[in-house]
């Protein structure tokens, strides 16, 4: 029986905002080391600035009225009642793509990026390269509800990702993601074979071959790898207590809303092209929307429960078997991980590398453009395959 599909307008009630912004006018932030900045984490006097921008000039209805701009559905799905954004192409043979965003990201994350692909033509691009874009909300995510049951891990959001995209009619869709979005549309490479005729990724979530030398590699590819594991020694401590007692930091962060900026706004900072100067990447708009869905929806405890579910399933981190589907890869210079590509071929089927000349974890915020380039020249090579799709909500 075919899932139903609800259009969806988002609109948080008054008192919900108004609550929000009492709390932040009694924020109380600890002190700090003189002149640490962010080395012991989030930046007070980044923070104190952020929280008054956020209590003073910040508009969510604004947010709101982009995201409703475009089309939001609800559908459940095995009981969840997932949320998407879809936005369909104006062009004949359009492929359909799906979009999925990681943590600490959401849909927002892609609102740069979803009108050139669907429609490139308006956009300095050609039909031929168009898309028919779907971004859902993870469940326990944003708009989409969160699972009530122990095992809900990233295999399970593929599966729901799938299921979605077959309620919609797509017979042959493509993928695209990073950080857990990544890892699902890896997933989705392997249980859904039939249909997803490929993945893009701007993270490559793979290990070290037991068979490879580190001692082959280029000076570049050791130098990538020493940052990673300064980066797993010293910056994944949210890592380790999301994936082990997530409730218990949700009980602070889902009571506090400048607990929850400073717990989120570190991530961009870190993670980012930004030389420590998050501002340089991202406007206070840009981070308070994002951050402000979490809050609105009071859904930061249960996003964090995907580490937990992943690492219980032994399914965090890189798949354990290998993807077949047409693998692209787009490495920009600022992600966390930059395996070599020997590395990644061992997992995926790379016909497409891409080194990219900026950017960082956050690909589709801080090169928009970079990156819906690197997506079209992808799926050229396996646009040829692809069939006109039957019609669907």
């Amino acid at each position: 029986m075919k899932a139903r599909v609800e259009r969806f307008h988002i609109n948080i009630h008054d008192s919900v905002l108004e609550d929000l912004r009492d709390r932040l006018g009694q924020a109380r932030l600890p002190s700090q080391i003189d002149g640490a900045g962010w080395t012991y984490g989030t930046d007070r006097e980044y923070l104190d600035e952020l929280l008054d921008y956020w209590h003073d000039h910040f508009d969510w209805r604004a947010v709101e009225a982009r995201l409703n701009a475009y089309e939001n559905f609800l559908v459940d799905i095995d009981g969840l009642r997932v949320h998407f954004i879809h936005r369909r192409s104006p062009h004949e043979g359009a492929l359909p793509l799906v979009i999925t965003h990681g943590w600490p990201g959401s849909v927002l994350e892609f609102l740069k990026i979803i009108d050139p692909l669907a429609d490139p033509v308006a956009h300095g691009g050609s039909a031929e390269d168009a898309f028919h874009v779907v971004c859902p909300s993870i469940p326990g995510y944003g708009f989409s509800e969160a699972p009530r049951r122990a095992g809900f891990d990233v295999k399970r959001v593929a599966e729901t990702v799938a299921h979605l995209m077959s309620t919609l009619g797509y017979e042959r869709y493509g993928a695209q993601g990073g950080d857990w979005g990544a890892m699902v549309s890896s997933y989705l490479g392997r249980i859904d074979s039939e249909h997803c005729c490929g993945i893009h990724l701007n993270m490559v979530p793979v290990p070290r071959p037991p068979d490879d030398e580190l001692s082959s590699l280029s000076e570049s590819e050791m130098a990538s790898l020493e940052e990673a594991r300064k980066t797993m020694r010293e910056k994944t401590g949210y890592q380790a207590i999301q994936s082990t007692r997530p409730q218990t930091l949700g009980y602070a962060l889902n009571d506090s809303p400048a607990g929850l900026a400073a717990w989120i706004v570190e991530k961009f900072q870190e993670w980012s092209d930004c030389d420590g100067d998050v501002g340089r990447r991202f406007t206070k708009d840009e981070l308070l929307a994002n951050i402000t869905l979490y809050w609105v929806t009071e859904t930061i405890t249960s996003s964090m429960r995907l580490y937990y579910e992943s690492r219980a399933s032994g399914r965090f981190g890189p798949v354990a078997e290998r993807v077949w589907v047409p693998t692209g890869c787009a490495i920009f210079p600022r992600e966390m991980y930059k395996p070599p590509r020997r590395w990644a071929e061992a997992v995926y089927n790379v016909v497409h590398w891409k080194e990219m000349a900026a950017g960082g974890h956050f690909a589709a915020m801080e090169e928009p453009e970079a990156l819906v380039t690197d997506i079209r020249d992808f799926f050229r090579k396996v646009r040829p395959r692809a069939k006109k799709r039957s019609e669907g909500d």
